[in-house]
C-alpha cells in the first residue's frame, strides 16, 4: 500500500513537470525551426538583401534615363543627338565605320 501511495504521489508531481516541458520544447522548436522562426529570419533578410540591390541597380538606370531626357528637353544637346542618331541608325559617312559601344 505504501508503494502503491509514494509511486501515485511520485508520479503526480512528475505529470505537470512533464507536461511543462513538452509545451516548451514544442513552442521552442518552433521558434527556431518554424515558418517564422529564427532560421526564416535569416532567409528573409537575405531576400531583402538582394531585392534592396536590384532595387539600386533599377534606380540607376532610372536616374541615367531622366538625365538624358532632361539633355533632350527644351534645348537638345547636339552631341546628344548625334550619338543617338548614330545610335538607331549605325549609318555614317561613305568611308566611316561604325562601332556600337556597350551600355555603361
Amino acid at each position: 500500500m505504501r508503494i502503491k501511495r509514494s509511486v501515485t504521489r511520485l508520479f503526480g508531481a512528475l505529470v505537470l513537470p512533464a507536461i511543462t516541458f513538452g509545451v516548451v520544447a514544442y513552442f521552442g522548436s518552433y521558434a527556431i525551426w518554424g515558418e517564422r522562426g529564427v532560421l526564416a529570419l535569416e532567409d528573409a533578410k537575405d531576400k531583402l538583401a538582394m531585392q534592396q540591390e536590384q532595387l539600386a541597380q533599377v534606380q540607376g538606370q532610372r536616374d541615367r534615363l531622366a538625365q538624358r531626357i532632361a539633355l533632350m528637353q527644351n534645348h537638345p544637346d547636339p552631341d546628344l543627338v548625334e550619338e543617338l542618331a548614330r545610335s538607331q541608325l549605325m549609318d555614317g559617312a561613305p568611308n566611316q565605320v561604325a562601332i556600337p559601344r556597350t551600355a555603361r
